[in-house]
């Protein structure tokens, strides 16, 4: 046994954790119960409470007596005498301070009352708690997971709607003494303005009207879904004049500030605890065996998975250490061969990478080119059409399916830890997912900026292919957002039923060895931020699209919940509560960064196109900002401009990098505490007589 030296004892950090704000909570807590130990020790007289009134500072009575009974670390017999001398102090109280003690108290009834009752209006509150009692905590995250992206597409598209789409139609149609204007674009060749959204023309089949729903061609091209319909440039509402194309882009990026806001809300709380959370085994250890199980399960089968799964993890974790060991005694010529095969699959891997990209741009290309040149004659015809206009979203999800069925193989040779493995193998995931909707894109701009005429470089941009290419754009949205939510039906429908089927009626052991389908939680999360990456770019290009995607995930949500309780069964290696809902919210913000890069593309950089949408008059889409800009007086033009200057944002950068770096200290020294903590508790744990800071 190691004991430390007294001076090493003395010597502990006890005036730098007094600063704690957990050292002040602890001190009120201290002073409460030691004030009801005062008050049970004296009369119950009036001499003896005003005595005992007299003992504590004013300040911190008021604070103890503003919170309630329950709150309090005591006993109930405690808690119901603490509230008997609440209530006879208050005779002795002024009325002033009678009135704000009662005043409080009603107002925080009232406060948690309107919080229970809301409560019982949250969206599947019931379903999820079903969910959580029958398959533990961490399937359950995943549900509440996907009724957070519910309610942001939904609030998405109320802003969305409200400030782009309302004000469109009301002008358009003369509601509330409304007019609207239209600006032609100014320097501009005849040829660049023509655009004929709907090609149907005379009789047309009802089959031809499912294939515009679902490829968003014909009739829909003509609705306020896509970019082409919102041709309006000033709308006036009475005595209000609106400048649609300003509002539009200023909804987008308040639509993606938003979301990154709630994002960064929802994982603040995981940042702290995936931050002072102990990598050493001993703790980790104690964890699972005092701390590790879900006390939220009720049914006998979920009781018996999760011991296994606790099992699982603490075979886990002899299996790294193991690793550990092995990898500290590995010789020069394994580590040379350990690094050759990892170099070998890294490249294997990039291949496929390099493979499924080369296979998007040139199915996009194909679709582009022959899509867009074919007749309509017949149902055949048309069949086909609707095939080659989905070529690209069916060669996404191939791709998106093969995959990740190759790099969970090739990881196994490797020789990493488990836990790294299974990081590893999503971040490689979550990365061929994202950057197929980004090669997507890619290769529509080449088909967009290709330009080999003279009057096509007059317009700048490809006007015969794409005369307006930004519902060509949200087109391509919609069809992988439609298509996405197909494979996720047919593959319920036509897959886990099936499976479940042939598992409970036949006994063939290929069948029994197949099992059940798992529900695997990190896949079906990237599913579904792969489907809201594709909402946060089509957003700019479709404003209505989050009202697709909120209706989509609705509905996913009773699929999954379906297809949990019939089919599936819970995944072997289940992901914790605690740290899974962190997960989630880190990809959604991957997703959202990467979403970032397409839509200031689009916006900054290609010209927009002048038949359709509410820049037709100016090069880019951005351009309506300085030209807003120019409209303001000159004192305001001057302060834009010069917060726009680099000799604001330097200054401003270096600011934020000293805020961030204090911060990042400040988490520093505070994980540096808790590992002083655990320290001494281990000491402890050793010899009782070494002092502690009471903290």
């Amino acid at each position: 046994e190691v004991f430390l030296p007294e001076e090493t004892r003395s010597a502990a950090p006890v005036d730098f954790l007094q600063q704690l704000p957990s050292y002040q909570s602890a001190l009120r807590r201290r002073a409460a119960a030691g004030g009801t130990q005062e008050r049970r020790t004296v009369p119950r007289g009036s001499a003896g409470l005003r005595a005992a009134e007299a003992r504590g500072p004013e300040q911190e009575g008021d604070e103890l007596a503003a919170r309630p009974a329950r709150e309090l670390p005591l006993s109930m017999a405690e808690k119901r005498r603490w509230r008997d001398c609440q209530q006879a102090d208050i005779k002795y109280l002024s009325e002033w301070k009678q009135w704000k003690r009662t005043s409080s108290k009603s107002l925080k009834k009232v406060l948690n009352e309107v919080k229970e009752l809301l409560s019982y209006l949250e969206l599947w509150r019931h379903d999820i708690h079903s969910i959580e009692g029958k398959f533990g905590a961490g399937i359950q995250s995943y549900f509440s997971f996907l009724r957070f992206l519910v309610l942001l597409n939904f609030i998405i598209f109320i802003l969305m709607f409200s400030v782009v789409t309302l004000p469109s139609i009301i002008s358009k149609y003369g509601l509330f003494n409304s007019s609207f204007a239209k600006i032609p674009p100014k320097n501009i060749e005849p040829h660049c303005t023509v655009y004929k959204p709907s090609d149907n023309k005379g009789l047309v089949y009802f089959y031809t009207y499912l294939q515009d729903l679902f490829s968003g061609t014909g009739f829909l091209k003509e609705t306020s879904l896509f970019y082409g319909y919102y041709t309006i440039d000033t709308a006036q509402l009475n005595i209000l004049r609106y400048n649609l194309p300003l509002a539009y882009l200023l909804a987008t990026f308040a639509c993606l500030g938003l979301s990154l806001l709630w994002i960064i809300k929802g994982s603040v709380e995981g940042f702290k605890q995936n931050l002072v959370r102990d990598e050493d085994q001993f703790q980790s250890y104690c964890n699972k065996v005092f701390a590790g199980w879900d006390f939220c399960i009720t049914d006998p089968n979920a009781a018996r998975l999760k011991h296994r799964s606790l099992q699982y993890e603490l075979q886990t974790d002899l299996e790294e250490e193991r690793l550990k060991q092995k990898i500290a005694d590995r010789t020069m010529k394994e580590k040379l061969r350990i690094y050759s095969l990892r170099i070998l699959i890294n490249i294997i891997v990039f291949a496929v990478l390099s493979g499924c990209f080369y296979s998007i741009y040139r199915a996009t290309v194909f679709s582009q080119e022959n899509s867009n040149v074919s007749i309509r004659h017949d149902i055949r015809t048309d069949s086909v059409n609707l095939l080659l206009q989905y070529l690209p979203s069916m060669v996404i999800t191939l791709a998106n399916f093969i995959a990740p069925q190759i790099f969970s193989f090739l990881i196994r040779f490797e020789d990493y830890s488990p836990a790294f493995e299974i990081r590893l193998t999503l971040m490689r995931c979550v990365f061929v997912r994202l950057a197929n909707i980004g090669v997507l894109l890619f290769s529509l701009w080449s088909q967009i900026s290709y330009c080999a005429t003279d009057e096509c470089k007059a317009c700048g941009y490809n006007y015969e292919l794409y005369p307006c290419w930004e519902s060509a754009v949200g087109q391509e949205m919609y069809k992988l957002m439609i298509f996405d939510f197909i494979i996720i039906l047919a593959v319920t429908l036509f897959v886990d039923f099936p499976r479940k089927f042939l598992v409970t009626h036949c006994s063939c052991k290929p069948v029994q060895w197949c099992g059940l389908q798992e529900f695997g939680i990190p896949d079906n999360v990237l599913e579904i931020v792969y489907g809201q990456t594709i909402c946060w770019i089509g957003t700019f290009f479709s404003p209505l699209l989050p009202a697709i995607a909120t209706i989509k995930y609705f509905i996913i949500f009773y699929i999954k919940k379906i297809s949990l309780i019939h089919t599936c069964k819970p995944a072997a290696r289940p992901v914790r509560a605690s740290s899974s809902n962190f997960f989630f919210l880190v990809v959604l913000l991957i997703g959202l960064v990467l979403a970032f890069i397409p839509l200031g593309i689009s916006i900054a950089h290609i010209p927009s196109s002048k038949a359709c949408g509410p820049f037709r008059s100016f090069n880019t889409s951005w351009a309506v900002v300085p030209d807003t800009i120019l409209g303001f007086p000159t004192g305001l033009q001057k302060v834009l401009h010069g917060i726009a200057s680099e000799a604001f944002a330097v200054p401003f950068f270096m600011v934020t990098c000293l805020i961030m770096f204090y911060f990042i200290a400040l988490a520093g020294a505070h994980k540096r505490v808790v590992e002083q903590l655990r320290e001494q508790l281990v000491m402890v744990r050793f010899d009782p007589l070494v002092s502690t800071p009471k903290v």
